[in-house]
């Protein structure tokens, strides 16, 4: 995709804006764009005995098997849930943003074949009729890792919506989840911030934390146990997302082998524009997350305060190099 694709017309009926059904493997490559489908309609996404893999959809409801890493659900208004399952769907590093529903949860898994596992997702600024996630007639919902829930709004009565919900015998929502979420604060790299240095200079840990808006329980604590600080064009609660790297998610072992100093993955809502800044004097180079494998370009940097700071406006991994 090089642009978002949105139906231009209300008169879709009560089907799926896209309908996928011949047992076949579908990609869709976001680039970082979405797919938006028309309110009126019951889906935006149908994937019938089916796999999905995507980078960037929004709302999808399935009765295949749907596996989704790294999509962003945003500003939709469906008629049913921003995301129906009917069958098994693993979600790994997704954000619900500002999602609204008419009668119906955000995550609704529907049915006693029906399976949801969430892995380090954010929940932020939806407006359900109902609970953000729903198990119904035997379906079940678990959740692993950094999941966050933050501001999201009953739709018709202004409440706070309930996280969680089950209906019908053998319904379960599992949380698994972590609140202070340390799956996306790994240890410090035994290369970086030695722990000496830190302790004599405390200050960058934080530098301009007071002012700044937080991401959620996972942007504070990767801050405060990395050093580094970071920036985004609409701040740090509008759906931009951090996690630190260590060799094994870098895989490029010629950057290994170099002697990286940090590295961070960036993805989510990156488009708006993202300045991180590394508590060492170095060099930046990034690893674009929409080509396969990922493209190695140097980035253009400052040093401010002794720290390295580059910006970045689309997903992937920035790596911070000895001179």
């Amino acid at each position: 995709m090089t642009a978002d694709c949105a139906f231009s017309s209300s008169n879709v009926g009560s089907g799926a804006f896209l309908w996928f059904s011949s047992g076949t493997t579908f990609t869709i490559n976001g680039n970082g764009h979405s797919i938006i489908g028309p309110p009126s309609s019951r889906w935006t996404i149908y994937v019938q005995n089916s796999t999905l893999e995507t980078t960037s959809a929004v709302l999808i409801a399935t009765t295949g098997t749907l596996d989704a890493n790294g999509v962003v659900f945003r500003n939709n208004t469906p008629a049913n849930a921003s995301l129906a399952v009917n069958g098994t769907a693993t979600l790994d590093n997704v954000q619900f943003l500002s999602n609204q529903s008419t009668g119906q949860p955000i995550v609704d898994a529907n049915g006693s074949s029906s399976s949801v596992i969430i892995t380090n997702a954010v929940f932020t600024g939806n407006r359900p009729d109902g609970p953000v996630l729903r198990a119904v007639d035997g379906g079940t919902i678990r959740l692993e890792g950094c999941v966050v829930f933050n501001n999201n709004v009953h739709r018709t009565t202004n409440a706070a919506a309930v996280n969680h919900g089950t209906s019908g015998s053998g319904s379960t929502v599992t949380d698994n989840s972590m609140s202070a979420c340390p799956a996306l604060t790994p240890p410090p790299l035994p290369t970086a911030r030695p722990s000496k240095k830190k302790k004599k200079d405390p200050p960058p840990a934080t530098p301009t934390a007071t002012p700044r808006p937080a991401y959620g329980a996972s942007y504070v604590a990767l801050q405060t146990a990395t050093g580094m600080t970071f920036e985004a064009t609409y701040g740090l609660d509008s759906g931009v997302h951090f996690r630190q790297l260590d060799g094994a998610g870098i895989g490029v072992q010629s950057i290994i082998d170099a002697g990286y100093l940090a590295a961070l993955d960036v993805y989510g809502y990156v488009e708006q524009g993202v300045e991180v800044c590394f508590p060492q004097i170095g060099r930046v180079i990034f690893l674009d997350a929409r080509t396969m494998p990922r493209a190695i370009t140097p980035l253009e940097s400052t040093v401010r305060d002794g720290m390295t700071c580059a910006s970045i406006s689309s997903p992937g991994s920035l790596v911070l190099m000895p001179n």
